[in-house]
């Protein structure tokens, strides 16, 4: 969970292609930053940017984020997508071996 204040921010031609193609608004994605959510680095090639992939829940369903901090105020979505059979399970082995921890 995101406790600093944060500004979100994005490509608007993005936010629409996103909407059309995965029927996520950029626009709800903040909800994501307000609860318990996993989130790793995407180092599946280099972007030119630190990029994150994060994992947390909208409406009840688990979406998968792909976001960037340009400063520590501003965070900026690159995509967002409802999280497929194999990132379900992940997500959920994650977090019981983080409860486990505890």
């Amino acid at each position: 969970m995101y406790t600093r204040p944060v500004r979100f921010e994005w490509d608007e031609a993005k936010r629409e292609t996103n909407i059309a193609k995965h029927g996520i608004d950029f626009l709800d994605v903040p909800e994501m930053f307000t609860s318990l959510m996993l989130v790793g680095t995407d180092s599946r090639k280099d972007y030119g940017e630190a990029r994150k992939i994060g994992f947390g829940f909208i409406r009840g369903r688990l979406i998968v984020v792909a976001f960037t901090e340009r400063n520590p105020n501003v965070t900026r979505i690159i995509s967002a997508r409802k999280a497929n059979r194999r990132e379900k399970a992940h997500y959920q082995e994650a977090i019981a071996d983080e409860l486990g921890k505890n």
